[in-house]
């Protein structure tokens, strides 16, 4: 059976072949026609640079000069992003403890279940020493043993910030004579400041999300559900060799940063305001786009030039060496002074203007009210003001920006204006 794009969209995600399909499964029916725009799309990670080995045993000595600025004796890892900057390790949680000790002098330690030690070997690219516990044994005595073993008998263990509580607290109680503080005078000053390799797989995932968002324009169609235009984007960054989507709002709904519970259907005239990323060797991606399906009103026109002199205000404001509130401050001025707000009051803009982004999606260096961290190199942020007028629509334009010597660069071009909201070559 050939499927035309009209029935691809018109599947629903809540059937059995409409999910399947949506997500790409070669299990429940074709893929989308000849026809489709997701035929422009290609593999776009074959040629990327990994981190190495190399740049991860730097970012473990950095640390331990940073641990020995600090006086602080080890650092405990949990599973998940930062376990992976350092260590390559990248793990799901589970109420298993998996975890990595970095000491301020020697080799890194691994603490595993027993039966995932093997597995451990296979994906970690730093060498260290696997301490194993069996399931009647608890993993905090292992911790503590090999603290001991690591000469740590006394003084400061740092906890990176996404320990969770249940771990800290076993660590805690069983090796009671050490001292616990937060991990982030180690991980905010390294994580915060990109490398040149890192900068170029950002580069790439954003690259990757802008090129997802046009296609997926391209496959608007009246009376698409928000779920049905999701499970495109999930597909386009799948046919670019990463995984990512995007969630998206219509008409009013899109005046909610974070859209709405009610069911939406896409109809003539209804704003469209997709906001979603991906990720490429674990850095992540984050653009928003605001489109009109159909021909946009003089409103959404007034709306979205306001929101573009926004975005453009806070991008002025990243200036090497100011504070990273300046964005916030002049993207929200230009927002106020057309008469909206004051502060987070909507109709205006309801949240900071910005957040900082690598590994994870949203991390330090927020473009907030009060961040006096001060803009240097290789910091790397979102730019995204925003304009909710509930019961009307929402605009947002977001881009991530990163700092170089010279000053502020885009990782991707703003939308030129509301009737080309992206680059007329892109794809």
């Amino acid at each position: 059976m050939t499927l035309k794009r009209r029935d691809f969209i018109k599947l629903s995600a809540g059937s059995t072949a409409g999910a399947a399909l949506l997500a790409g499964c070669s299990t429940a029916a074709t893929p989308p026609p000849a026809s489709s725009p997701m035929d422009k799309l290609k593999n776009m990670v074959g040629d990327i640079k990994p981190i190495t080995k190399e740049e991860r045993m730097s970012r473990i000595e950095r640390a331990q000069k940073l641990m020995a600025e600090n006086k602080i004796a080890a650092l405990y890892l949990d599973a998940g992003t930062t376990m992976d900057y350092f260590t390559g390790i990248r793990w799901g949680q589970s109420e298993r403890m998996l975890a990595a000790i970095i000491p301020a002098t020697g080799d890194v330690k691994y603490v595993s279940p027993g039966f995932e030690a093997e597995r451990v070997k296979e994906l970690m690219t730093i060498d260290g020493e696997i301490r194993i516990w069996e399931e009647h044994e608890s993993p905090y005595k292992v911790v503590a043993g090999a603290l001991k073993d690591m000469g740590v008998r006394n003084g400061t263990v740092a906890m990176e910030e996404r320990v969770r509580f249940f771990l800290y607290d076993g660590v805690r109680k069983e090796a009671s004579h050490l001292n616990y503080v937060s991990g982030d005078p180690i991980t905010v000053p390294l994580r915060m400041f990109k490398t040149p390799t890192e900068l170029a797989l950002m580069q790439r995932a954003n690259d990757i999300t802008l090129i997802a968002h046009k296609i997926c324009m391209e496959m608007l169609e009246e009376g698409m559900t928000p779920q049905q235009f999701s499970a495109l984007s999930s597909e386009a960054h799948k046919r670019m060799g990463v995984s990512g989507g995007c969630m998206v709002n219509f008409g009013e709904a899109s005046a909610y940063p974070h859209g709405s519970i009610q069911q939406q259907y896409l109809k003539k005239g209804d704003i469209v305001l997709m906001d979603g990323g991906c990720g490429v060797e674990g850095y992540r991606s984050d653009i928003s786009r605001t489109v009109v399906f159909g021909e946009p009103t003089a409103r959404q026109r007034e709306i979205f030039d306001l929101e573009k002199r926004a975005q453009a205000a806070g991008f002025a404001a990243a200036i090497l060496g100011d504070p990273a509130e300046n964005v916030d401050i002049a993207a929200r001025k230009v927002i106020t002074d057309a008469g909206f707000g004051p502060g987070y009051k909507v109709p205006g803009l309801p949240h900071r203007t910005g957040h900082g982004i690598g590994m994870d999606g949203h991390e330090w260096g927020n473009m907030v009210l009060e961040n006096k961290q001060p803009f240097a190199p290789g910091m790397c942020f979102s730019i995204e003001p925003n304009v909710s007028i509930y019961g009307e629509f929402g605009v947002r334009l977001e881009d991530c920006a990163y700092m170089t010597e010279e000053g502020v660069k885009w990782f991707t071009q703003p939308s030129e204006s509301l009737d080309q909201p992206f680059p007329a070559d892109l794809v």
